[in-house]
């Protein structure tokens, strides 16, 4: 008798190696790096990281099926392999967006299908809305549109710092915030200080905050919890994360919730988790209320973390539906229609 999945990597499509990969200059002192693994005559699939500031990996890949997809993994500005002048620099969500469309023509592909998780759910929807037509179909987890109470939530003196009053002193105490003094504001300025040791302590309060609030979305100990990534890493992941945090551009006034009119035929899955504390539950809702073209799948059982293994379930339910829908359409495409051929059955939407 199989064992049930503890974690999303059990269950993911198995490894696979990029066939291609590159640096696109998009401007502004910025190099991004792409890759390209799968299918190369499959679905087009642009995996969007999150934190802001992660980076992808590897194993990003393996949330689409390598026989069916042509998957395109990216780092965004200041993240990853993407190379600047200035990471900090022109340094937006609406720079992101340009770059994925950028990316887009310099691959030569006409649509894709976007999957992106918090922040990285921002930035996919950021770019369905502006560019549509460009877009198969969206996946998104843990939903984060960038409003600014969702900042404020995170971030401020009365979101998860009240439930959570202990793990959010550890926050200010590693960002040496003194009383009153805004954290993003603190971590801000000790990020940028010339103290190396100061600098990773930061790093390492911004980086503990949310990976506390991921444990007691779940009950764990905080010993149970992912190593944080090496030095170098760790500290520009906070300090582009920081970066994006502090801004207030037009996407925090509500605009992609107040625009999703713009995804009218833009097909897409919500999967959300219904423990999730770093981004509740409470946007996804909203999100698909103004946005009938999407499927809702609420993971009553789920936090914030991908890993969790129903999470991950709907999420690869969600890719492998749409490469079968693509797939099933191509069929329909390639056959010379008569009145005795059946049709090909495209699903009617992705499932329950």
């Amino acid at each position: 008798m199989l064992r049930p999945a503890t974690h999303a990597w059990q269950l993911l499509h198995p490894p696979v190696q990029a066939w291609d990969h590159g640096w696109l200059d998009v401007g502004d002192g910025h190099t991004i790096h792409w890759e390209c693994s799968g299918h190369p005559g499959g679905l087009p699939a642009m995996f969007v990281h999150g934190g802001p500031g992660a980076g992808c990996t590897p194993d990003d890949r393996r949330w689409f099926d390598p026989q069916r997809h042509r998957i395109v993994l990216f780092d965004q500005r200041g993240c990853g392999q993407s190379c600047a002048d200035d990471a900090l620099r022109a340094n937006t969500l609406e720079h992101t967006v340009a770059d994925i469309e950028a990316l887009r023509v310099h691959l030569g592909i006409e649509r894709w299908l976007l999957f992106g998780g918090s922040w990285g759910a921002a930035v996919a929807l950021a770019y369905a809305q502006r560019h549509a037509q460009r877009v198969r179909a969206l996946v998104l987890r843990g939903v984060f549109i960038a409003r600014a109470c969702e900042w404020d939530w995170l971030y401020g003196e009365r979101g998860a710092a009240l439930r959570h009053p202990q793990a959010w002193q550890r926050l200010r105490a590693g960002a040496g915030a003194t009383p009153g003094e805004p954290v993003l504001d603190a971590l801000h300025a000790r990020l940028h200080g010339f103290d190396r040791a100061s600098q990773l302590m930061a790093a390492r309060a911004w980086w503990c905050w949310e990976q506390d609030l991921m444990d007691a979305e779940t009950a764990l100990h905080v010993g149970s919890r992912s190593e944080p990534p090496d030095d170098a890493r760790l500290l520009s992941m906070a300090i582009c994360g920081v970066h994006l945090a502090r801004q207030r551009g037009p996407a925090h006034d509500g605009q992609l919730l107040a625009q999703a009119s713009r995804l009218r035929g833009v097909p897409g899955v919500i999967v959300q988790g219904g423990r999730d504390l770093v981004t509740p539950p409470a946007t996804a809702r909203a999100l698909h209320r103004a946005w009938p073209a999407s499927t809702l799948r609420e993971v009553s059982t789920a936090g914030h973390a991908s890993s969790h293994p129903a999470m991950a379930r709907e999420l690869l339910a969600a890719t492998d539906f749409y490469a079968q829908e693509a797939a099933l359409r191509a069929s329909d495409r390639s056959v010379t229609s008569t009145a005795a051929q059946t049709p090909a059955q495209t699903p009617a939407r992705p499932p329950a």
